[in-house]
């Protein structure tokens, strides 16, 4: 009961600071989407060029460098890798790409429902749906193999590379691109942002917050732990919203997102079961590269590429709604997964520990 106590706190603060963000520059219903601020960092480099979505959002600094603070902290730091690589790599731009056709990640989705917006209800019903289908291969005995222990140098290249980028944010040389205008243009101060950050990454570290584990974790172990925390995020986000008025119900008009039902649902779905095979929803990936996991690092790659992908062939959607190249790529990509999970299963059954899903 203690434990479960501790995660509904973190989960307020996170609310409470997700809505704060908000009122300090950051777009509505997006205190926090690691799929939106991985994509803005993404064209800041210039790997995509649409010029509405660039900025290094400091945010995801601060969730990476605030997990390694806390696994170092807390002794927990552990270096390791090696499990089926190119396969992370693909499946984390898989789960960028159903993101952003949703406009969001299981994060966002959250943030968005306690906005008001009744659009998320069809990505929760996806994201559930994906996750249930990944459940199913897990049962079969799903698994990307075992990781390896590596050097401590090893685990600490990532967030390395995070504060490599922060520093690249503050001084802003030239090829570094800015948004002028749109969603790219609206952030809180850096070193708020910054802040924040650390704190939500210490947080969700300690706590082993994730989405995709609530949900596995309902279904697998009937245990609500995980599940508890991301429930507290939307109560006090909501009560957030509804003090500083930005809670506004309904479909239509709502802050960057549409409000096609089916490619909601089908965004999402394609979202929950790569997240699932990987083992956490992207915010888990970003802990976990944060406490020395490389194989959660490649995985974030991927997603800094699909992000890339997603905007440069016009598959990630617009407020207008899902694009036809959007579409085309969920399909292929809900087959492309099937067959991964089919290839992944192996003779010995996982083992179904709580927290994160263990391979080899």
């Amino acid at each position: 009961m203690g434990e479960k106590k501790g995660i509904i706190i973190a989960g307020a603060i996170i609310g409470i600071l997700s809505v704060a963000l908000v009122k300090l520059g950051n777009p509505v219903n997006m205190g926090f989407c690691i799929a939106c601020f991985i994509r803005d960092i993404a064209g800041a480099v210039g790997l995509h060029r649409a010029a509405v979505v660039q900025y290094i959002r400091p945010e995801v600094i601060g969730l990476v460098i605030g997990a390694f603070g806390m696994a170092m902290f807390s002794k927990e730091f552990n270096s390791k890798g090696g499990s089926s690589p190119i396969t992370r790599f693909f499946l984390g731009m898989v789960v960028m790409i159903g993101a952003l056709v949703f406009l969001g990640c299981p994060m966002r989705m959250v943030l968005r429902l306690a906005g008001g917006d009744l659009n998320a209800i069809f990505g929760i019903g996806g994201f559930a749906a994906g996750i249930l289908l990944g459940i199913a291969f897990l049962n079969k005995g799903f698994s990307l193999k075992r990781s390896y222990k590596l050097s401590s140098m090893e685990g600490f290249m990532f967030p390395a590379m995070a504060a490599a980028v922060f520093v690249l944010l503050v001084a802003a040389p030239a090829f570094i691109f800015f948004s002028e205008n749109g969603p790219g243009a609206m952030h809180a101060p850096i070193f708020i942002s910054l802040a924040v950050g650390l704190l939500v990454g210490a947080l969700s570290q300690k706590t082993r917050l994730c989405m995709v584990g609530g949900i596995r974790d309902i279904v697998m172990f009937k245990d609500s732990y995980l599940l508890s925390g991301f429930l507290s995020i939307l109560v006090f986000a909501t009560i957030g919203n509804v003090a500083l008025g930005y809670f506004n119900v309904g479909f239509e008009g709502q802050p960057v997102a549409h409000s096609d039902a089916l490619w909601n649902f089908m965004g999402m779905l394609l979202a929950g079961w790569g997240s699932v095979l990987l083992g956490g929803c992207p915010l888990r990936q970003l802990i976990l590269a944060g406490e020395g996991n490389t194989d959660s690092a490649v995985a974030v790659m991927g997603m800094l590429v699909g992000a890339a992908f997603a905007h440069n062939f016009g598959l990630a959607s617009s407020p207008k709604g899902p694009t036809p190249n959007g579409k085309i790529a969920v399909i292929m990509l809900l087959v492309t997964v099937l067959v991964i999970a089919f290839g992944n299963i192996q003779r010995t059954s996982v083992s179904k520990s709580k927290g994160d899903v263990k391979v080899g």
